[in-house]
């Protein structure tokens, strides 16, 4: 039987999904930040620390980097049918480097690591043991990626964007049957973040704090309509304004959310409060200032950015797949 030859014309440009992503950002937002809380809720809670996660994403990456390269594509059964995955060599200064993590602490965090199992060394090979991480199948956040991407795709649709949307059936499908691939560009889109907020922050215990305060919000704005919202006045009615009327959130619920502890929520608050990140009322409930506003918008548009990208790669590999 003659294979049907993709139509190259029909592929969707990233420039057009992130002017979409621009155009809804008062719809978008809300539901894109809970998303990617609970993500960096997941990230914390595998290793209780930032620092070896982003190790081990980092190597990861390589891993399917090298995947890549030689046209190898695992999908979601096969790369969880393995108990252990042997990654590339580790090398402590690219890492140091590449994460702005001081040297001496990479090689301390990669030696715990291996304390602790996750990473072994096998005569020349360098394993990743899955078994050691309680998080790791990232079962839940497939299902919320790809149901973020079909209510996009809706997005998209009604913007003239693409033809049809996809519906989120088809996105799993795709997302899972290239899983070494997928996961590959959703770590590219995902590691810039983490720096970027990091180099803000100075730790991503803070901005995980911050995050919360700031998705309690951007909920918020959620009860409302706010379609028709251009992105200026959306930002300064629920983020940044003085004014906002909406309830914060206290020290024990961002604890609950996040898994970190209590005493380190508290310590990592005083240092917002004092940094003029977050404001606290008189019912010890916390919200943004805004007074960092340009700064964390930089980020947010690196972040939109490398989304309209993953969002079109994938789209586009659904196209071709049905092709």
């Amino acid at each position: 039987m003659t294979q049907k030859i993709p139509q190259i014309s029909n592929q969707i440009r990233s420039e057009d999904i992130r002017e979409v992503l621009e155009k809804n950002y008062a719809s978008i937002l809300p539901v894109w930040s809970p998303l990617q809380l609970s993500w960096v809720n997941s990230v914390y809670k595998t290793f209780h620390d930032y620092e070896k996660f982003m190790i081990v994403m980092y190597l990861l990456m390589n891993t399917f980097q090298t995947y890549a390269k030689n046209f190898v594509k695992l999908n979601y059964e096969e790369y969880f049918d393995q108990n252990e995955l042997e990654i590339e060599t580790i090398n402590v200064m690219e890492i140091s480097k590449s994460l702005n993590i001081p040297k001496e602490t990479a090689r301390r965090k990669i030696n715990e690591l291996e304390e602790m199992g996750s990473i072994k060394r096998i005569n020349k090979k360098i394993i990743i043991d899955r078994n050691t991480w309680p998080n790791i199948k990232p079962e839940e956040t497939i299902k919320r990626m790809t149901r973020f991407l079909f209510t996009l795709s809706k997005i998209c649709f009604n913007e003239g964007a693409i033809s049809e949307p996809f519906s989120s059936e088809i996105l799993t499908k795709t997302c899972k049957e290239y899983f070494s691939f997928v996961w590959l560009l959703y770590y590219q889109m995902q590691m810039p973040m983490l720096l970027g907020f990091k180099k803000i922050f100075g730790d991503l215990e803070s901005f995980h704090v911050n995050g919360i305060c700031v998705v309690n919000q951007a909920l918020h704005s959620k009860k409302n309509d706010n379609s028709e919202m251009s992105k200026e006045f959306y930002l300064e009615k629920y983020m940044w304004s003085d004014q906002r009327s909406e309830t914060g959130v206290n020290a024990m619920s961002i604890s609950d959310i996040t898994g970190i502890p209590r005493a380190t929520v508290i310590r990592k608050l005083n240092k917002l409060l004092k940094e003029k990140f977050l404001k606290v009322d008189n019912k010890k409930h916390y919200s943004s200032t805004g007074h960092h506003a340009q700064k964390l918008l930089e980020v947010q548009k690196i972040t939109l950015d490398k989304l309209s990208k993953f969002a079109t790669r994938v789209y586009n590999l659904c196209l071709m797949k049905n092709d």
